[in-house]
């Protein structure tokens, strides 16, 4: 079994959104990319509400206040999609819908 060991924590220090992928830049140079469907509220989020986004900490995380997301970069370079359920996402798709 291989583990995977970062040498030192990555923190992200900007972002960009397209229609359908997210792009984070880390402090050491790279950028990744990963799409918008891995994060369904990001992909249901209007352009306004993706936009409107903030890094925690010194960036080792970001979050969209407006959509309830929260995105560690840890996770992005592991290659985690969103960890929330089918129930929890369909309760929070009608609850928006009901508040719009």
């Amino acid at each position: 079994m291989t583990i995977l060991v970062l040498e030192s924590e990555r923190i992200a220090v900007h972002l960009k959104i397209a229609d359908e992928k997210l792009t984070v830049d880390l402090d050491d140079g790279r950028s990744i990319s990963i799409p918008l469907e891995w994060y369904p509220r990001l992909a249901h989020g209007s352009t306004v509400e993706r936009n409107h986004w903030r890094l925690l900490g010194n960036g080792y995380a970001i979050e969209w206040p407006d959509l309830d997301e929260h995105i560690g970069i840890e996770g992005l370079l592991a290659g985690r999609r969103s960890g929330e359920s089918q129930k929890s996402f369909a309760r929070w798709l009608v609850a928006r819908q009901n508040a719009s």
